[in-house]
């Protein structure tokens, strides 16, 4: 586990192995206080012969890493039920996180409508503040994302005001819909699902890769189209594309 520690990039993996007499064993198990021990069997309600794995880092990271340490094991000990769809919806997404800066970044979705609505904005701590976001997930994989869209151009400038963004800004970068919010946009939401990944599922696919007639390659290009390529200056014209070099 070590070695495919270090293969997706971390520095280490702290273990302990936990003895016959509920003692443990391990390269970390000097460190940790006896009072300290005790609790840690009882939150992880160790037994006899478990392995628990350690990993020290930021939050996020840890996390990201936890979930490929935890993923890895079961396919090793075979703990993944192949025969079963296992379907679960992730709900109450953050709206706000913190980006590698330390700057309030929208953490999913950012035309999503967040609960609570403009109040929520004004008077709750941004990184507390959920979305109205909703996620379908099989076996780890997600299938459909969807949200409740939000439709209400005050809530729309404050949120991305508070992400970073001016009034000008938004206009400029998204003038569609702060354009179609002036005229009252219904209350609406929806979910797009993956085909691409249903058909993943369905065929026991390691990636999509696999049921995409024409995948793009690592560097994002169609073998069989030639694409990207040179574009001439009559085919821009064609479709009244102008380019400005300055």
């Amino acid at each position: 586990m070590l070695k495919y520690a270090t293969s997706i990039g971390m520095g280490g993996l702290g273990y302990l192995e936990v003895q016959e007499d509920l003692s443990f064993k391990g390269p970390i198990d000097k460190f940790i206080p006896n009072d300290l021990k005790k609790e840690l069997l009882h939150l992880a309600e160790l037994e006899k012969e478990d392995t628990i794995f350690f990993i020290a880092d930021h939050e996020k990271r840890a996390t990201e890493l936890a979930g490929q340490i935890r993923t890895e094991l079961g396919k090793r000990l075979d703990l993944i039920n192949k025969d079963i769809f296992a379907f679960a919806w992730i709900v109450d997404f953050p709206m706000f996180e913190e980006d590698d800066q330390g700057n309030l970044a929208f953490s999913h979705n950012p035309f999503s409508m967040p609960q609570g609505g403009l109040q929520a904005l004004n008077n709750q701590n941004p990184l507390e503040i959920l979305a109205y976001q909703y996620d379908l997930v099989v076996n780890g994989i997600e299938l459909s994302s969807g949200a409740v869209r939000n439709h209400d151009i005050e809530i729309m400038l404050k949120a991305f005001t508070m992400a970073g963004y001016t009034q000008e800004e938004v206009k400029s970068k998204f003038g569609a819909l702060y354009t179609a919010f002036q005229f009252g946009a219904p209350p609406h939401a929806g979910i797009a699902p993956g085909i691409d990944r249903i058909l993943m599922l369905l065929t026991q696919s390691d990636t999509i890769r696999e049921v995409i007639a024409f995948p793009l390659n690592s560097r994002a290009q169609d073998l069989m189209m030639g694409a990207p390529s040179q574009v001439r200056r009559d085919q821009l014209r064609d479709i009244h594309i102008q380019i400005d070099l300055k």
